[in-house]
């Protein structure tokens, strides 16, 4: 097919066998007619066209790979060379900087990397607060531990910015 027209002579023959085989006004005599798994067609003598078209617009169920008779993992694979296609497309558009001084984007990442690593808080000096920690109440134990999450936590950021 080309923009909608069949322009082979043996598909049109195909096509029209098709079409005078099998679109009749007698398949409309069966009320049971499944479009989807678990949605079958409401009683067309009951709607005219555009409400038909409403219903099923609006009722028809989600896709899912077991609506086209393939396994429910095919749409893993498709889901996947999607977001491959996705990121590639995403890092083509992004270009690169080609010369050695990098460009303006670069600058732009590393001044607001270096800020956020200046707004970063000092790192608690674990053997001082030990020492001031006399009293080890459950409040106080809570305090040291917290102090030493938060450190792990601003090393971690510190590395990964």
């Amino acid at each position: 097919m080309y923009g909608g027209h069949i322009t082979d002579d043996w598909d049109r023959r195909t096509n029209t066998t098709y079409l005078e085989v099998l679109i009749q006004p007698k398949i409309l005599e069966n009320m049971n007619l499944t479009l989807a798994p678990g949605f079958r067609s409401p009683n067309p003598t009951k709607f005219n066209r555009e409400d038909y078209v409403t219903y099923v617009d609006e009722k028809l169920p989600v896709e899912i790979p077991q609506m086209f008779g393939l396994h429910p993992n095919a749409e893993i694979g498709y889901l996947t060379t999607l977001g491959e296609t996705l990121f590639s497309t995403i890092m083509s558009c992004s270009g690169g900087s080609g010369g050695g001084g990098g460009s303006k984007k670069d600058s732009v990442a590393k001044e607001i990397l270096d800020r956020f690593l200046g707004l970063l808080p000092p790192e608690f000096i674990m053997l001082d607060l030990y020492v001031k920690a006399k009293n080890k109440t459950p409040y106080v134990v809570v305090c040291l531990q917290e102090c030493e999450r938060m450190n792990t936590l601003t090393n971690t950021m510190k590395k990964s910015l």
